[in-house]
């Protein structure tokens, strides 16, 4: 027995609907990964140009491997590997898979391009403070790319959410924290005056990373509006741990009820959660604010 005409037609628009989406996941995933891409190869650049040359240890792991470079001649990639996978595990354990399969090729193929890339380009300057201002500006650059679509270049922004998670502190002193201690391993290694330059291109870089985020402050609030207000908030508590409160709306034009989310998050959590509400609805608004100071469970204490 054939099915009604109509029953058919709605079918092949479904197929056809699901094939679209498909696509368009598709091409949204490859954007990503070629924005991460890029991303870390402009760091790696930051990285061989200008600053593991001069000595210029700008925080992080990426900056604890130019001290161990110098010190004990371990390849920075390398080392930024070995380093970034227990971190990454113990990250993922104890605040959930927030950091996902991007942030691993993120920090994956910054380990490849580092190494893979060092051999071949030339020191371009010995002026350690040309070199601190170039190199912060490119690192920041690579990191801003790789952060705008999800991905990370793991390092001491794991570790400041772990110290934040078993602390009251917030994660943009916990960061200031983890990056001091590489700063003042690198003055031990090489000296105030190169620690100094090291500092200099820490505040570069996260200054072009909070321009490229649009916005310094490192918490974010999120506003989605959508129909299946149940799938993307398990969606968002799962993947990304953070809680999330649904208000009931009202669209003034099309008189539609439908539901509001409210989500505090990370400044580096924004690129998954954008990904993770177009996958689940494709249709939904959301809207990204800046938040001056969260207080509370996931956040700072009120104490």
């Amino acid at each position: 027995m054939r099915p009604p005409p109509g029953c058919l037609e709605v079918r092949l628009l479904a197929k056809q609907e699901t094939l679209g989406q498909r696509r368009a996941d598709f091409k949204a995933g490859l954007r990503a990964y070629g924005l991460i891409t890029l991303g870390v190869l402009i760091f790696a650049l930051g990285m061989n140009f200008f600053l593991a040359p001069n000595k210029i240890a700008a925080g992080g792991v990426s900056g604890l491997s130019v001290v161990l470079l110098h010190t004990f001649g371990f390849p920075p990639g390398i080392t930024m590997l070995v380093l970034n996978i227990p971190l990454f595990l113990f990250g993922a354990r104890v605040l959930g898979a927030s950091f996902g399969a991007r942030s691993v090729f993120g920090f994956v193929t910054l380990s490849l391009a580092v190494d893979g890339t060092a051999p071949f380009l030339p020191t371009l300057t010995e002026d350690p403070l040309l070199a601190s201002l170039y190199g912060g500006v490119l690192m920041g650059i690579g990191s801003g790319l790789t952060y705008r679509v999800g991905g990370s270049t793991g390092g001491t922004a794991i570790a400041a959410r772990l110290i934040s998670h078993y602390t009251n502190m917030s994660v943009g002193r916990a960061l200031l924290i983890a990056d001091g201690v590489v700063i003042l391993a690198a003055g031990v290694a090489f000296g105030p005056e190169l620690a100094l330059y090291g500092l200099l291109a820490v505040f570069l870089t996260m200054r072009v990373v909070d321009l490229l985020e649009e916005g310094a402050p490192y918490v974010k609030a999120a506003l989605i509006v959508t129909d299946v207000a149940e799938e993307i908030s398990a969606k968002i508590i799962s993947d990304l741990g953070r809680g999330v409160t649904s208000m009931p709306a009202q669209g003034m034009y099309t008189k539609q009820d439908r539901n509001l989310l409210f989500v505090t998050l990370y400044q580096d959590q924004v690129g998954t959660l954008k990904q993770l509400v177009h996958e689940v609805d494709p249709d939904a608004f959301v809207v990204i604010t800046d938040v001056h100071e969260a207080l509370g469970e996931g956040f700072r204490s009120l104490r």
